[in-house]
């Protein structure tokens, strides 16, 4: 087989040519937003990679690792399994997944109400907060969306959003990522997903409306 071409190789010295050799490959940006909010074993990333095969998804993560964006490491006992995880540097990545985000958005093309992972969801509330002001919007919530995670929203002292428990939470809300992405995007209602049975909220339901409140429409 032969091997790729870079930009380097055609003496291009652009630091940003150089950038998408290392992760411009089609994939390789999905991979680090699927490991931003931590490790992740090899069947596990197959589920947030949608459409790239075992051996695409293999060859990505050998091509990362060689550029040190992503390393692999053994997860201590009990489990004392293999997972990928990104390195400091690769964990720089998130600005610039952020950056892409916001200017993809706006494409008239871009699929709105599609699939998104719990990594995605994340990621686009962080993305659409940067710059707002919280004014007196002081909530601590529990986010639990699907494969486990939970994921901790504080506003109470700036804005934390990050994968764990919340202490104390105002509320704790169960449901899909694609869900939470419809009531904080899309201008679904979250009495009518609860009423729907697509989510629950056990606590102060105003308390998420005020949070999801903060979040802009996108379409």
């Amino acid at each position: 087989m032969a091997s790729r071409r870079t930009y380097g190789s055609y003496d291009d010295g652009c630091a940003a040519a150089h950038a998408l050799d290392l992760v411009g490959e089609r994939w390789s940006l999905i991979v680090v937003r699927e490991l931003m909010l931590g490790p992740k074993r090899f069947t596990d990333l197959r589920t947030g990679v949608l459409g790239a095969s075992a051996n695409v998804l293999s060859q990505r993560l050998r091509d990362l690792e060689d550029a040190g964006v992503v390393r692999r490491v053994t997860l201590g006992p009990p489990t004392r399994a293999q997972v990928y995880e990104l390195t400091e540097w690769g964990l720089e990545l998130e600005p610039v997944l952020r950056a892409l985000g916001r200017w993809g958005v706006r494409s008239p093309t871009m699929p709105h109400g599609a699939q998104v992972s719990n990594e995605t969801t994340v990621l686009s509330m962080r993305t659409m907060l940067e710059d707002t002001p919280l004014g007196d919007v002081q909530v601590r919530l529990e986010l639990r969306l699907g494969r486990g995670d939970v994921i901790r929203i504080d506003t109470t002292d700036g804005l934390v959003i990050e994968r764990g428990a919340a202490t104390d939470p105002d509320a704790v809300v169960t449901t899909e990522s694609t869900v939470f992405t419809s009531m904080a995007f899309y201008g679904r209602d979250l009495d009518e997903a609860v009423d729907a049975g697509d989510a629950t909220v056990d606590g102060d339901r105003a308390a998420v409306r005020r949070f999801l409140d903060l979040l802009p429409e996108l379409t």
